[in-house]
């Protein structure tokens, strides 16, 4: 676990290919896609520029609720996000936060701990990077 929660792995792809390879996988993997944003449209919608920065929130109440129900204050880092963005040398990152520091995050029980298995989202984000999974 990092320090500050978050895990950030390179992408072989642009942030919109990323994004787009991303919600594939996680709607195969029989997840639901919440929201995209765009947030370099919605710089550029104010007149501002931004480097490619492209966020998505997925889950499945089925994973989330019972984190709830255990600290219902989990629901701020619920559903999970994942953030795809470009850096200032070109190269593409995808961010997320690490699940068993949102455990810790909100002290949550054992009784959790299943849960919180689930909703590690290693094998997702390792597609949508591309990855090596041998």
């Amino acid at each position: 676990m990092t320090e500050d929660g978050l895990i950030t792995v390179q992408s072989r792809f642009g942030v919109t290919e990323t994004i787009d390879r991303l919600a594939e996988v996680v709607k195969r993997a029989g997840l639901l896609v919440f929201a995209r944003i765009d947030h370099r449209a919605g710089a550029r919608d104010v007149g501002t520029a931004l480097r490619p920065t492209e966020l998505l929130i997925f889950g499945n109440p089925k994973g989330g609720t019972p984190l709830m129900q255990d600290q219902q204050l989990a629901g701020i880092d619920l559903p999970v996000k994942a953030l795809a963005w470009e850096d200032e040398h070109g190269k593409v990152w995808l961010s997320y936060n690490d699940a068993h520091w949102i455990a810790e995050r909100h002290d949550l029980r054992d009784a959790s701990r299943n849960a919180v298995a689930a909703i590690a989202v290693e094998k997702v984000i390792a597609a949508a990077a591309g990855m090596d999974q041998s």
